[in-house]
């Protein structure tokens, strides 16, 4: 990718129609494009004027009107991406807007690839990666608590914690580069007690900030939610009770759930991806059986599983399987409009161990009361507070490799070994941190950040 020599242009709002759609152009030869296609409805203009909005018409290369527009142009390096950008604010069709990109590329810019113009800002030295990896986090944020949690590596939060981590490691890193390159002078060496010291502050500190990503990852990503049980113990009648909406199919004819349905909701501000999984039982056919793999598949991967029963029925062979199997699991009694008084098979083991709501997903009954319990079971230390720096996935698995490398260090240390031995660990755990903020990157690294964004962006 040539981010010097080329100029790039995409649309840069969502498909569909609109009041407004932009289109944003980023390189050398930005305004020369946009120039030649833009026509001013004031008297006398002669050239854009930085940070400012120009009102006119955008004319294509035979004279022909293409839209009426306001039109902004940023000069580098004082631009989002660090280059030339113009922005064109048209009305929001998608076929105007596509017209106004085929202009663009025929007075010599490119289609921008995924992320390209985060991607240019990030190599402009415009911001580090952590805040790049936020916009994405902002754009995609489901909830008021995500908007924040991306908002505070936006300022560059976390890039200054880690920034600060780093300076500690290399400020010891010093101490002991000292000592390994004069061990004869007389120079004040590193005790052991006090390096192991500097080591595990640091080590904690780390390893702290990497636990944020579990506590925080629910509020970001929304949690998986899982809706399981026998074949018509009324899975799909909850899944519709929760959303409001008649989204699943429901009959009495048992395995009508095929495939899992997924679908997303809010509770109490706790973004949840609830899926409703086929039946489990002996598959009658190989379509049911992939269901249930799949189904498999989904209960290793939620935040919280919900067991529906019947009530009138109790549990069958695979609710108790499934109940050996799973921590984190929460007993949904279905049904309970037709039986009287509590069922008998709630009081026996393992039942009686479980956390358990009693419910009539069809009339809509104790659903109120399940949302309650899935948020609390789900989120148990509530919403981060404002300004709790959440690491992603990358950020997280860094993190963590520096503090298992730091971990190795104090083992080494107690164990004897010299100080330049020492020295390599701290060396490979300051590069780790690096990694974070993009100082240290590879272009696989860039190439899996950015790809992931929309075009435009």
């Amino acid at each position: 990718m040539n981010t010097n020599n080329d100029t790039i242009v995409a649309i840069a709002t969502p498909p569909g129609q609109g009041a407004i759609g932009i289109v944003r152009l980023s390189g050398p030869t930005a305004g020369e494009i946009a120039r030649a296609l833009f026509h001013s409805s004031r008297p006398g203009f002669a050239d854009f004027k930085p940070y400012q909005l120009h009102h006119g018409q955008l004319r294509d290369g035979r004279g022909s009107f293409l839209d009426e527009v306001l039109a902004a142009f940023m000069p580098g390096p004082g631009s989002f991406t660090g280059e030339d950008v113009v922005e064109l604010q048209c009305h929001g069709g998608g076929a105007i807007l596509r017209r106004v990109v085929e202009e663009c590329l025929a007075g010599g810019a490119r289609l921008a690839e995924a992320g390209e113009f985060s991607k240019r800002a990030f190599l402009n030295s415009r911001m580090d990666l952590t805040q790049a990896e936020a916009i994405m986090e902002l754009v995609g944020a489901p909830t008021a608590v995500a908007v924040g949690l991306a908002g505070s590596k936006l300022e560059g939060l976390l890039a200054h914690r880690i920034g600060e981590l780093r300076a500690g490691l290399e400020s010891v890193r010093v101490q002991l580069c000292v000592a390994v390159d004069f061990p004869e002078d007389e120079v004040e060496c590193l005790a052991p007690q006090d390096l192991a010291r500097g080591v595990a502050e640091t080590c904690q500190a780390m390893a702290e900030l990497a636990d944020n990503y579990d506590r925080g990852r629910c509020w970001r990503d929304g949690a998986l939610v899982v809706l399981a049980g026998q074949v018509n113990a009324g899975k799909s009648s909850l899944m519709n009770a929760i959303l409001g909406i008649n989204r699943a199919i429901v009959t009495d004819i048992p395995g009508t759930t095929r495939d899992y349905l997924e679908e997303s909701v809010q509770i109490d501000g706790l973004p949840v991806r609830l899926v409703d999984t086929a039946g489990l039982r002996a598959a009658l056919d190989s379509v049911e059986l992939l269901g249930i793999e799949r189904s498999r598949e989904l209960l290793a991967r939620a935040d919280l599983v919900l067991l529906v029963i019947d009530s009138e029925l109790g549990p069958g062979a695979e609710d108790l399987d499934l109940v050996a199997e799973m921590e984190n699991l929460l007993v949904v009694a279905n049904k309970m409009d037709l039986v009287a008084g509590e069922p008998a098979w709630t009081g026996e083991s393992p039942w009686k161990d479980k956390e358990l709501c009693r419910l009539c997903a069809k009339h809509g009954q104790g659903v109120s009361g399940l949302l309650a319990a899935i948020r609390r079971m789900v989120a148990a230390t509530g919403a981060p507070e404002a300004g709790t720096l959440v690491p992603n996935l990358r950020q997280h698995t860094a993190l963590v490799r520096a503090t298992e490398e730091l971990a190795h260090l104090l083992d080494e240390l107690a164990a004897g070994l010299p100080y330049d031995i020492l020295s390599v660990r701290l060396d490979t755990a300051c590069a780790i941190l690096a990694e974070i903020t993009g100082e240290i990157t590879s272009e696989e690294v860039l190439r899996a950040v950015f790809d992931g964004f929309c075009i435009g962006k």
